[in-house]
């Protein structure tokens, strides 16, 4: 007893326990929650239930343990598809690439053959979007013409329409020949303004000529439905890239078209193995000639031809 009292006035006095229930608050922590395969439907739904209800019984708050859950493996498959048919892929926030616009340069490796600016140089496109006529059809064309026409020095005077005219070399070359005027009908407008409209500077015809910027087809059209607002023409080319054009379809087009004079002759360049026909209205085949893969076709009146084999 007196040892006790002797520790009381030594020993500092302890605070008397509380038994109250203690409420300690820990950082949650992420534990793993076995699960069966992931259900969908109403039974997702129950299931995800029956999971709050295991984590509230231990004293778990179930918000916690939300992100563990396992993302549904056919929900994922579907985020896929739909990114891609959205076209945007697995990182929404990445942009597409812009691709470059390719540059196009031109070179001089065209030429007038004959008349007035004779060996003059021409610019052409050093892609193949546009297909100038080989020089070899270009003279050889320009012959029958003029034999046909009855003189075989040079081309018998009249209007030209050039059609899918690209560089301009056909009517130029008929400009050099003594044709009055020339119509081009081109629906590049880079090919207008850098190769065709400085081609037509450099030989000094520019004045002489009116350029079309439109479709051939369209041209065609407008000339149907306005008669009269385009004058019929002496002769015509017809140089289309091979694979953009029915030659059927095209020279019945033509055929009934009040673009074609009455003396009207009518050149057509055209790939191996097309079937042409024997005439164009009124107008007859007085040539047809193969220079590799390329044939030229020329239609005109049925005096040419009596023409022609008097000259011969």
């Amino acid at each position: 007893m007196a040892s006790s009292t002797l520790a009381s006035h030594f020993l500092p006095s302890l605070p008397t326990p509380n038994h109250k229930r203690l409420s300690l608050r820990l950082p949650a922590r992420r534990l793993p929650v076995a699960a069966p395969a992931s259900p969908s439907g109403p039974a997702a739904a129950a299931a995800a239930r029956e999971r709050r209800r295991f984590l509230e019984r231990y004293g778990l708050n179930p918000d916690d343990y939300e992100e563990d859950a396992e993302p549904d493996p056919r929900e994922e498959r579907r985020r896929e598809r739909r990114m891609r048919r959205s076209g945007r892929g697995e990182d929404e926030a990445a942009v597409a690439p812009v691709k470059a616009v390719e540059r196009r340069e031109t070179h001089k490796m065209l030429q007038v053959l004959g008349g007035k600016v004779r060996r003059r140089k021409l610019l052409s496109p050093k892609d193949r979007n546009v297909r100038p006529m080989m020089e070899v059809v270009r003279g050889a064309a320009f012959d029958i013409l003029q034999s046909a026409g009855g003189s075989p020095a040079s081309l018998r005077p009249g209007r030209w329409l050039d059609l899918y005219s690209g560089t301009g070399s056909v009517g130029i070359e008929a400009m050099s020949r003594g044709c009055s005027e020339v119509h081009f009908v081109e629906m590049d407008p880079w090919v207008v303004s850098e190769v065709l409209k400085p081609n037509l500077e450099c030989t000094g015809f520019l004045d002489a000529s009116d350029i079309h910027m439109l479709r051939v087809e369209t041209f065609l059209d407008n000339a149907e439905k306005s008669k009269g607002r385009y004058p019929s023409f002496d002769y015509i080319s017809v140089t289309p890239p091979y694979v953009e054009v029915n030659y059927s379809t095209l020279l019945d087009q033509l055929a009934s078209s009040p673009l074609v004079g009455e003396d009207c002759f009518i050149l057509v360049e055209y790939p191996l193995k097309t079937d042409m026909a024997e005439s164009c209205g009124k107008l007859i085949k007085i040539a047809d000639r193969k220079f590799g893969r390329t044939n030229l076709l020329i239609y005109g009146p049925t005096w040419s031809e009596k023409k022609k084999k008097v000259l011969r």
